[in-house]
């Protein structure tokens, strides 16, 4: 009897909780929604280190939170959510480190497959973005597994930045670009007198031509830094840093930055038009 009675109290608790974010999202939607919303999931290690917990909990953890600002983002119709999941430099901590990582991450998208994922709750099609030639075989064919049983998904996207950094991907966008301009002017090249490559040709070759730029770029932790992450996309980008480490991160924080992004909307439309 009384586990029913917990039951019963959590469901209402949960069902009054969505109820009240379906009446903030009415709200928001009175103005302009983000249609990209990106994070830096920052600050999983020193959760764990602050609730006593292994190391390898505290990116669990994270994975939840993760998973509910998801739920929270396309509750809100935002379209396109990218996150920063594995940096390339995250390859020089400690290997065994480095190991239980790529285990969790193998296992967290082979989670998305399921059934029940969010993936398959609000039609996500996933991306993963970056260096992928750096991941282990088996994180590797995980990845390709979840992009290929996703791809007819189209009301929203989830791009994932794995073994990823900023300068990598402009550096793969320059040779790419580089590699089909002389394929296509062949030896007369040094000839032309119009400019080889322009911004236009360096962006169709990016990682993230597979999404527009992002609006916000949420970075838990207090930290103010984009760490090498999407440094070519986020010019026009709102930052917002909250204090709360990534396990800590809750919908108000999104609700936050959505506030701010329509506060600035106006004068960041303006200078746009001065650039």
């Amino acid at each position: 009897m009384g586990k029913q009675s917990s039951n019963l109290a959590t469901q209402l608790i949960e069902g009054l909780c969505s109820f009240l974010r379906r009446c903030i999202c009415a709200i928001l939607s009175a103005g302009s929604l983000p249609r990209h919303v990106a994070f830096i999931m920052d600050g999983n290690r020193r959760y764990a280190k602050k609730q006593g917990l292994l190391e390898g909990d505290g990116h669990r953890v994270g994975f939840t939170a993760l998973m509910n600002m998801l739920k929270y983002c396309y509750e809100m119709n935002v379209k396109y959510v990218t996150v920063y999941a594995f940096s390339i430099e995250n390859f020089k901590r400690r290997p065994d480190e480095v190991q239980s990582t790529m285990q969790l991450i193998q296992e967290k998208i082979e989670s998305l497959l399921e059934k029940e994922s969010i993936v398959n709750q609000y039609g996500v099609r996933v991306h993963f973005i970056g260096n992928l030639k750096l991941l282990s075989k088996p994180v590797r064919l995980a990845a390709e597994r979840a992009m290929n049983a996703t791809a007819h998904n189209s009301r929203a996207m989830l791009a994932i930045c794995i073994a990823y950094t900023s300068t990598d991907e402009i550096t793969n966008s320059v040779e790419e670009t580089c590699k089909e301009k002389m394929n296509e002017l062949g030896g007369n090249a040094a000839d032309s007198k119009e400019p080889l490559i322009d911004v236009a040709d360096v962006e169709k070759h990016m990682y993230m031509a597979v999404a527009p730029d992002p609006d916000i770029i949420i970075r838990s932790s207090g930290e103010t830094r984009l760490s090498n992450f999407l440094l070519w996309q986020s010019a026009s980008s709102l930052l917002y840093t909250p204090r709360a480490l990534w396990p800590e991160i809750r919908f108000y924080h999104l609700v936050r930055a959505i506030l701010d992004f329509q506060r600035n909307l106006a004068s960041l439309e303006t200078k746009l038009k001065q650039c």
